[in-house]
């Protein structure tokens, strides 16, 4: 009797479930260190292909954006070409990629390699979320989720420690080889421990649906991209593009209520739990990228820290995610997810609030523990999160609805970097033209204040005066854009309460 029921298991042997799991696993850290180990080389690929500093933004929100247009069409090339083969061809390419990325001489080549990385990698995290949620029974999915869940958090954390070490000792070009054995291995493991029996029944593609929303998310990025380089809303190429992502946003919501299969299936969004926790993922993927893509230049360019030291001193966030992925693993199931989840939130909440004391003068144990506040609160969200996001969904939309997830993660991610540097901008420019109104030598305060070798009467003196101001004010737009995330994190709170735990069996 055991024997007939384990022959007939619908589940993979535990050999076989832990190579699948492994490679999709490597998969996942693969696409999630692509998305931010470039942070903290950001300089250098700046020098070295001279890009402003407007273009080398592109050099995140590309990768990002990419990602975000290629994940709709996630379901529909599932069906089409079947899981193992979508992952193989997606390695292939996403390893090609990387390489070009590390041979590109200018920033355009720099932009369209990232791009195909970004594409290709886009691939990675809902499939494997789908499969593994396939290959284990319903009972063991958390501690699946947990597992998986440390290449999902930890890539973004580890990315920019790991892109430090490789631009001190080698080159800033390294953090792109360095997937090419890695896609290899992960490429051997899916060959060898997949089945092949997985293509569907071909369905058609909602090429008109796909369209609008691609021109909708285009078209914000573009906005908010371009914005601060055309004075925004003077400018009518600012105009075109919020035009552009209004009307494609809405073309796609009302071919999304009245098209008969559209890109997105209509009951993915009925679901209120898978709905909600879409909302709350938004707002995760701000608070995951958003801080993470500022501070190393934060560190580097006001700080003075090398770019070794601006890796390693992100340690403890790694370490902090570490910790509290496998503390999750077992809370999961056990206890109530909504309490998890607003234990990380609210730790996630005050290590943003400790990232908005930072000063000048300042060593960096501020920096390392609120990395470590950070890493435990991010760690103990993405697990519990996604675990309630699918208790609902139907088996036969788990792929369909993961690649929707991820889509509204990395929406989230591509604005928040977007959002932070608009607020650096806006901030530090006025910051700056009120401590220059301040700073003038008739004001007996500020005189006072000064060593005795800056005269303000002098042009020398002045331009100390305006580099002290151009710091000073620099420093205030990161503090504001820290302040911005933890009030961020507190938004989320409230819709924790709106989740249902219990789980909804479907025939």
């Amino acid at each position: 009797m055991t024997q007939k029921g384990a022959s007939t298991s619908p589940y993979p042997s535990d050999a076989q479930r832990s190579l699948i799991t492994l490679a999709l696993i490597l998969a996942t850290i693969l696409t999630t260190i692509a998305s931010t180990i470039a942070n903290t080389v950001l300089p250098q690929i700046r020098a070295s292909t001279g890009a402003s500093p407007v273009e080398i933004s592109w050099v995140l929100t590309s990768f990002i954006l990419a990602g975000v247009v290629v994940t709709p069409t996630i379901g529909w090339l599932e069906h089409r070409f079947g899981r193992r083969n979508l992952l193989l061809v997606s390695l292939t390419g996403f390893t090609l990629a990387s390489a070009a990325c590390g041979f590109a001489t200018n920033i355009y080549q720099m932009v369209l390699f990232r791009i195909l990385q970004g594409a290709l990698g886009a691939m990675f995290i809902p499939v494997s979320q789908a499969v593994l949620l396939d290959i284990n029974p319903p009972e063991k999915h958390g501690q699946a989720m947990s597992v998986w869940g440390m290449g999902a958090v930890l890539g973004p954390i580890i990315g920019p420690m790991l892109g430090g070490w490789l631009s001190e000792y080698f080159d800033w070009r390294w953090v792109f080889f360095m997937n090419i054995p890695l896609s290899i291995l992960a490429f051997f493991l899916i060959a060898t421990s997949m089945p092949k029996h997985e293509r569907k029944a071909a369905q058609r593609f909602d090429s008109f649906g796909f369209l609008a929303l691609s021109a909708g998310v285009i078209g914000l990025q573009l906005m908010l991209d371009r914005g601060s380089s055309q004075e925004w809303f003077a400018s009518p190429e600012i105009w075109t593009y919020l035009a552009i992502s209004l009307l494609g946003f809405h073309i796609f919501i009302v071919h999304m209520l009245t098209c008969e299969r559209p890109i997105i299936h209509r009951s993915i969004l009925a679901d209120r739990n898978f709905v909600l926790a879409a909302v709350m993922i938004f707002f995760i993927g701000i608070l995951m990228f958003a801080g993470a893509a500022v501070l190393p230049t934060l560190m580097q360019t006001l700080l003075g820290y090398p770019v070794l030291a601006t890796g390693l001193t992100q340690a403890p966030r790694g370490i902090g995610t570490l910790l509290s992925m496998v503390i999750v693993g077992r809370l999961v199931g056990k206890m109530d997810s909504r309490l998890i989840i607003l234990t990380g939130v609210s730790l996630t909440a005050w290590s943003y609030f400790e990232m908005s004391q930072f000063s000048l003068d300042m060593d960096n144990r501020l920096i390392l523990i609120s990395g470590l506040l950070q890493g435990l609160g991010l760690g103990l969200i993405f697990v519990p999160l996604m675990a309630l996001a699918f208790t609902t969904i139907k088996p036969e939309l788990r792929t369909e609805a993961a690649s929707f997830y991820t889509l509204i993660r990395n929406v989230g991610s591509s604005i928040g970097i977007s959002l932070v540097g608009l607020l650096q901008i806006i901030n530090g420019k006025t910051m700056q033209s009120q401590l220059a109104e301040y700073a003038t030598p008739d004001n007996p305060n500020v005189i006072a204040s000064l060593p005795p070798q800056i005269d303000l009467a002098t042009a020398q003196g002045q331009a100390v005066m305006n580099g002290m101001i151009q710091r000073q004010s620099t420093l205030v737009a990161y503090i504001d854009s820290f302040h911005f995330l933890f009030l961020t994190s507190l938004f989320i709170i409230p819709l924790l309460f709106l989740l249902r735990t219990k789980r909804v069996s479907h025939v």
